[in-house]
């Protein structure tokens, strides 16, 4: 993997883990793209690092508050929002492990994500802040969460998506999405070092690594606090009808045998 290679990779999963257009969906396609599919859990894992350092960045406010009160409200909110995905992810991760590696069936996951975006844009804005998100609120969105194991369907467009038909406003509906995100992404690292231990890993350049997480890092930043602000005033249904014209790119490239 060259540093140019690792530089683009890093952007494309620091700014799709959180616009809600899928980062597993787009990482496996960049990967695809560069010849690099071989080189699958190390360089996620970094990858996932440095999303997780800049969400980290980004609320460290709240997560001071959670260690001063590890049993308040915001902890239990999003133990319980985190629930569903940790029983779908036992149950079925070498299911979805399987998929993922072949990539089958991203093309529907694509069209199947902007369905679920342009659907939660289209209802009436709803008013609920932080101090109002309910623990059913937490459970019916971490329920969204786990259906974004699937590679290609989105985890911040879901959870966003979930909170919207919830009735949180807009910029909550993105703030808590960010802040479920802090869980899943530490919990899939856990995991992936776990594999890498038993030495499922791969020989990739320190330099280029270290490109790859610093730009994640960076670019995931930039884009948590550019999708906050943009849905204040701005619709979802931009990011359906990207992901719509990607999913079908990729199932008229499947079909042709190309991809």
């Amino acid at each position: 993997m060259s540093k140019l290679e690792a530089l683009v990779l890093g952007i494309i999963q620091g700014l799709t883990e959180f616009l809600p257009i899928s980062s597993t969906g787009h990482l496996y396609l960049g990967r695809h793209l560069f010849g690099l599919d071989e080189a699958g859990l190390y360089l996620d894992t970094m990858l996932h690092v440095g999303t997780l350092l800049a969400v980290l960045v980004v609320y460290k406010n709240e997560l001071l508050q959670i260690l001063k009160n590890p049993l308040g409200k915001l902890s239990m909110l999003l133990v319980i929002g985190t629930i569903p995905a940790v029983i779908v992810g036992f149950l079925f991760s070498d299911m979805f492990d399987s998929i993922s590696k072949t990539g089958i069936t991203i093309g529907w996951e694509f069209l199947i994500t902007g369905i679920i975006l342009w659907m939660s844009d289209s209802i009436k804005n709803g008013a609920k802040k932080m101090d109002k998100i309910s623990y059913g609120d937490a459970f019916f969105i971490g329920t969204f969460q786990a259906a974004a194991i699937f590679p290609a369907v989105s985890r911040s467009g879901l959870t966003i998506a979930a909170g919207l038909f919830r009735k949180l406003d807009r910029e909550t509906a993105a703030y808590f999405s960010f802040l479920l995100s802090i869980p899943a992404i530490a919990g899939g690292i856990v995991l992936q070092f776990g594999e890498m231990l038993s030495g499922k890993t791969e020989s990739i350049p320190f330099d280029s690594l270290f490109i790859a997480t610093l730009s994640s890092a960076l670019f995931g930043y930039l884009a948590v606090v550019w999708m906050i602000n943009f849905l204040k005033r701005k619709s979802l249904k931009i990011f359906a009808v990207y992901v719509w014209i990607l999913g079908i790119f990729i199932l008229i490239l499947q079909m042709t045998g190309i991809f």
